[in-house]
């Protein structure tokens, strides 16, 4: 399995990328991370970055056990997660199957556990992205508040569409959005931390309250000013403290 690792302290963290995005996506964040206390490992699914020509079913089954073989061969026996959007059903699918090998949990924008409902209108224009980039051009835009510079956007589309499949965006799309493990997940002792942006109309404080915080009873919620969805890129000095000071405790 294809990954970017990133220090080489005691604390081992593995990141998980959103839909539009690679293991790439986090180097925002790499020098403003601690090295010397934790080792952070970020891979790529089957159909992104250096996976791009790895076929695969694109569930977050598949995902999440990719997820635990790359742990398996680099000696993690246990680890915390950080997921983005998206990769905040991955690393909960991890806890479901794994669930004694998570230390902690951080999602960032992250995608709940029960799925995400979408009216017809939203799901043509997500659907549509596998194959349209203007489409996932207007969802960045929407879901970082349309606030941001076109420049920024573009090269965001640039990147997802040079790192992803359309058949890797498309599987992904309805495992994330119409998967729904929440059951197998709820009431786990494991701690997590939910981040969000306040400029982020899909997935903000009222979906977490609603989610991650009703099923996980030690849980806390941080609201990321002057950030959307995309804080890896809008704040990621915020950010990244956030992270360690929540991890570093665990």
């Amino acid at each position: 399995m294809a990954y970017e690792e990133y220090g080489d302290g005691p604390h081992a963290v593995v990141a998980l990328h959103g839909w539009f995005g690679s293991a790439r996506e986090w180097r925002t964040l790499h020098p403003h991370l601690d090295g010397a206390a934790f080792r952070y490992v970020f891979p790529d699914y089957r159909g992104y970055g250096a996976r791009l020509d790895e076929p695969g079913e694109h569930t977050l089954a598949e995902a999440a056990a990719d997820v635990l073989a790359l742990a398996d061969s680099l000696g993690l026996e246990r680890f915390s997660l950080v997921g983005h959007s998206m990769g905040g059903a991955v690393m909960q699918r991890v806890l479901a199957d794994a669930p004694h090998r998570v230390r902690a949990m951080v999602g960032i924008s992250p995608v709940p556990a029960g799925g995400v409902p979408f009216d017809d209108q939203a799901w043509a224009l997500f659907s549509g992205a596998a194959d349209d980039r203007a489409n996932r051009r207007v969802i960045v835009d929407m879901t970082t508040g349309n606030r941001l510079s076109g420049v920024w956007l573009d090269a965001v589309v640039d990147r997802s569409w040079r790192n992803s499949t359309p058949a890797a965006v498309a599987g992904y799309l309805r495992a994330w959005a119409r998967t729904d493990f929440h059951t197998e997940v709820a009431g786990s002792p494991v701690e997590v931390k939910v981040i969000v942006g306040e400029h982020d109309p899909a997935l903000g404080p009222d979906v977490m309250e609603a989610t991650f915080r009703q099923w996980y009873p030690h849980c806390e919620l941080e609201v990321l000013s002057n950030a959307g969805h995309y804080a890896i890129d809008e704040t990621p000095v915020a950010l990244a403290t956030s992270v360690e000071r929540f991890l570093a405790n665990r």
